[in-house]
């Protein structure tokens, strides 16, 4: 066997391994939706049923746990987006000593412990009456998912051509229309992509959010809390739905992108 040969065999065998360690989780995460057992799992298998979809319709808790995450995650978009789009832009623009500095100070929330983050924040705001809730977890998530955004979008920002702009400028452009018609489209696939992470980020985010969320329970928090006092397959199937739905919008998405892209070649 040629060694060309050995490598394409290694390759796809990698990535046999690769996809079963990805996704076999998955799949017995949502084959426990359908068992019948009280505890979510596959083995023992008791009988298949639905009924974990309907104890999870019933379940008013985990769903104004959902609904508060999806407000967090909302208003952490809003937050950190803008801050790390800045943030990318200033880093991009300045010289000199001080953006070293700059810069590690901007990514130093992304190398402190949650815990920290959770607890600083709230010692801090509770000086100033704001003893925790959905807005209080808004703002500490916002602390290092902006360093996300910021990576993200500096990234692109390396390769971007300089000289476009200035050429805008000599032709009479406004700083804020370069901005719009050159810098923004070209930055677009950066903060959509900054926007996912930072949202799903938001959503799994445990640590941090445990300090701060006050009664405003979060899903994650809310699934640790039933942890300890008895999990059901509801979550499972909570679970299922949030997956298709991903799924779903990542279809809908590649079919928009496929479609565009025949419609430039016509």
């Amino acid at each position: 066997m040629s060694s060309s040969r050995f490598f394409s065999w290694a390759l796809k065998a990698y990535l046999l391994v690769f996809f079963i360690y990805l996704f076999l989780p998955l799949i017995i995460m949502a084959a426990a939706t359908f068992n019948e057992s009280r505890f979510p799992t596959v083995t023992p298998w008791t009988g298949t049923t639905l009924r974990w979809f309907s104890a999870l319709w019933a379940d008013s808790g985990m769903w104004n746990s959902l609904v508060n995450s999806l407000l967090v995650a909302a208003g952490v978009l809003c937050l950190a987006l803008p801050i790390g789009v800045a943030s990318a832009l200033f880093l991009t623009t300045v010289e000199g000593r001080g953006k070293s500095f700059i810069y590690a100070l901007i990514l130093s929330p992304l190398l402190t412990p949650g815990v920290i983050i959770g607890i600083s924040t709230l010692i801090f705001w509770r000086g100033w009456g704001v003893n925790g809730g959905i807005a209080l977890t808004i703002i500490a998530q916002s602390a290092f998912i902006a360093a996300y955004v910021m990576l993200m979008v500096a990234a692109r920002l390396q390769r971007f051509d300089r000289t476009l702009e200035r050429a805008a400028l000599d032709l009479g452009a406004s700083q804020w229309q370069t901005f719009r018609r050159i810098l923004l489209p070209y930055l677009r696939p950066a903060i959509l992509s900054a926007a996912v992470l930072a949202f799903l980020q938001s959503l799994e985010n445990y640590n941090t959010t445990l300090f701060v969320a006050g009664y405003d329970t979060t899903l994650t928090i809310y699934i640790a809390s039933k942890v300890r006092t008895g999990l059901t397959p509801a979550v499972n199937a909570l679970a299922l739905l949030m997956i298709l739905f991903t799924v779903g919008l990542a279809m809908i998405y590649e079919f928009k992108r496929r479609r565009e892209a025949a419609r430039r070649i016509v």
